[in-house]
């Protein structure tokens, strides 16, 4: 399967920046997703940008795609999402013949603006982990990779689709088609801007049912990075229904849902 089925590894890069942005201009976000070559109207969300996170609630997904020759198949993903009001856990696993192949984990807490995660773990053969030293400002890696600076609402890999849905939630008619989020985007090793552009609307006819999304979109900005699409539903409390990433060989990975359990805001 493709080696990041879900958050694409990435070069450092020092130019990250901050949280979730609308499409209106805002000097500091614009200036550097310009610069970063994204081509985005960007710009840095207000403090009081409205979030409603999801209550706790399990997602299940059947997972396709494609790993050079060979398709996926059989393979079955799991999102276990966990929140008190003050601190939360997210989980998501991959498994193929009921063995875990790859697990992502998430956990920290839940501020003014929504999750501000404390630790981001990836395992497959081993765990590599991303901790987020808030006080000094700095991400620290467990592979002692260089560290990058912590920037405000700063996400991980798994974090970020929630704190997107989140905000969606909070105010759906402050992101309408055409506005993009420039977040700070962290992984295992690494960390950089990834930006989401809101798109149109969608009807998708999946495993669990039909739901009308909206589908945001992260296009390669760089040599090698992967391109990632999106599918919040409103009627499921905007949490996602389908997750595609496609690597820069072709290689793809598809997350659809199959099954919710659980909680909606």
């Amino acid at each position: 399967m493709p080696a990041e089925p879900v958050a694409p590894a990435e070069p450092a890069a020092n130019e990250a920046t901050a949280g979730p942005a609308t499409g209106e201009p805002a000097a500091a976000g614009a200036a550097q997703a310009s610069q970063a070559g994204s081509g985005a109207n960007t710009g840095q969300a207000e403090a009081s940008a409205p979030v409603q996170l999801s209550g706790p609630v399990q997602l299940a997904f059947a997972v396709t795609g494609q790993m050079g020759a060979a398709p996926m198949q059989g393979v079955f993903g799991k999102l276990l999402w966990q929140q008190d009001g003050h601190q939360y856990d997210a989980q998501l696993s991959l498994t193929f013949l009921f063995k875990t192949i790859r697990s992502q984990q998430s956990s920290g807490t839940i501020g003014p603006g929504g999750i501000e995660p404390a630790r981001f773990s990836d395992k497959r053969r081993g765990e590599v982990a991303s901790h987020f030293m808030r006080e000094q400002g700095q991400v620290v890696f467990s592979n002692n990779a260089p560290t990058v600076p912590l920037m405000p609402g700063a996400q991980d890999r798994l974090s970020v689709m929630m704190q997107l849905g989140a905000l969606l939630a909070g105010d759906p008619a402050r992101y309408p088609p055409g506005a993009a989020f420039a977040i700070q985007t962290v992984g295992p090793r690494d960390a950089d801007l990834w930006i989401f552009k809101v798109e149109e609307d969608e009807h998708l006819s999946l495993p669990a049912g039909e739901f009308e999304a909206r589908k945001l979109t992260r296009n390669p900005r760089k040599p090698f990075d992967d391109k990632v699409e999106l599918w919040i539903a409103p009627a499921l409390g905007y949490l996602p229904v389908r997750i595609r990433q496609t690597q820069s060989n072709g290689d793809f990975a598809d997350f659809q849902l199959r099954e919710a359990q659980g909680a909606r805001p």
